[in-house]
């Protein structure tokens, strides 16, 4: 196929030069880029109607302009005329790069810096008990604030109005750097992941009930009898929903441990799978990204972001003062793994300008063939792709207001760290 144009970013272009038949550049957006392949859009089909209406006079253009640029010497050497297979190669291989380099990325993080794992080792102890969306959660000291059950702020002396209670764990005396060695005699085993589940698993049954710590502190053993009580937490990292559970209060270190290379298909897998739920969600929130933007509401943290989110929120974890430089390192290639990975499932998404929306097509056009085959009948020949020109210019229309939204709300309203 001929390509005479690869250029770097959009609008007008900045610098070029021409090397054999294609014209290389860079643009002044540096946001993508693109190559123009001869031949996208084929001749309109025989028999098609030439009764004149606005969408047929639009799509007529649109054809035009892409058959301009044929030249009489390039024969078979453009799009439409090439083999449905090859169709889809060239359309898949933009979307299989961005997987490659997923894959490279997520294999630097996982074998050189490691992942965090959570360990017995204590971290962090705290004064005392918040029940999930606690609306002093974000204050100074959350632990001097009255709230409800529900977890309002309130004036003390009001009914159900109180301050939060200790913590389970600060009332039986576990500090940070103690580490968890037994749970009412049985040993736990101190591999990173393993140990903590099992804290935590039996913290979690065990509401109301005595529980023995053996912690280790200071090169000793000591027994510290907890008891844990009820709390309302999240039922999972994304959603919404709330259940009732054990709470100590004692949050784990997580050092960083290197895997191996075979757990990289594993945690690519997981991590397709939640990015998809995330793709999936976006329309259902676009309502709430309005009003976060123009009318004033709480963003939801859960959300999607737009590229000056993903900039912010990047600038704060490196600004973080207790963040290594290996792990503000691992931090950035998460980053860009995540990136590719999404733009990888995003543009094989069968909507039409992406490149899904050409494979699609060319599919399409293949099970044409062989159902015309099977009857008997002449092969229809290419699929007309210029009768989706509409969809292209809605789908583009939806895609630069969604854009302008997040970069609006990413504004006015950002999700940060806190």
């Amino acid at each position: 196929m001929r390509v005479p144009q690869f250029m770097v970013g959009f609008g007008p272009t900045i610098f070029s030069r021409r090397r054999g038949e294609t014209e290389y550049g860079i643009k002044a957006v540096p946001l993508g880029g693109y190559i123009r392949i001869v031949g996208m859009i084929p001749p309109a089909e025989e028999g098609e109607s030439k009764r004149a209406t606005r969408m047929r006079s639009f799509i007529a253009e649109v054809r035009g302009q892409a058959l301009n640029d044929v030249l009489p010497t390039d024969g078979d050497r453009v799009f439409y005329k090439k083999p449905w297979w090859q169709r889809v190669v060239v359309m898949f291989a933009g979307p299989f790069n961005n997987l490659v380099l997923a894959v490279l990325f997520f294999t630097i993080v996982l074998t050189a810096f490691g992942v965090p794992e959570p360990s017995t080792t204590i971290e962090r102890v705290p004064g005392c008990v918040l029940p999930a969306g606690a609306q002093s959660a974000g204050a100074d000291d959350p632990c001097s604030v009255p709230i409800t059950a529900a977890g309002q702020t309130c004036e003390l002396g009001d009914a159900g109005c109180a301050l939060p209670e200790r913590s389970p764990a600060a009332k039986a005396g576990l500090l940070p750097g103690d580490t968890i060695v037994a749970i009412d005699g049985d040993p736990v085993p101190q591999e990173t992941e393993v140990g903590w589940d099992q804290v935590q698993r039996t913290i979690q049954q065990s509401p109301g009930e005595p529980v023995v710590f053996t912690v280790e502190r200071d090169g000793e053993e000591r027994e510290l009898t907890v008891t844990p009580i009820e709390n309302t937490v999240y039922a999972s990292a994304e959603g919404t929903e709330t259940r009732v559970v054990g709470y100590v209060g004692i949050g784990p270190t997580q050092p960083y441990v290197q895997q191996s290379v075979t757990a990289v298909p594993g945690f690519l897998g997981d991590y397709v799978v939640a990015s998809v739920d995330r793709l999936v969600e976006i329309p259902q929130k676009i309502p709430a990204l309005f009003r976060a933007a123009f009318l004033g509401e709480e963003r939801d943290p859960q959300g999607p972001i737009g590229v000056v989110g993903v900039g912010r929120i990047s600038g704060e974890i490196f600004a973080l003062e207790d963040y290594t430089t290996t792990e503000k390192i691992s931090t950035f290639f998460q980053l860009l793994a995540g990136v590719n990975l999404v733009l990888f499932l995003f543009n094989l998404l069968p909507i039409y300008p992406l490149d899904g929306g050409h494979v699609a097509g060319a599919l399409y056009e293949k099970a044409r063939s062989t159902v015309a085959r099977l009857r008997g009948r002449p092969d229809p020949g290419p699929f007309d792709i210029a009768r989706l020109m509409p969809v292209a210019y809605a789908v583009a229309g939806v895609f630069l207001a969604l854009s302008a939204l997040l970069f609006v709300a990413d504004i006015v309203n950002p999700i940060t760290l806190g």
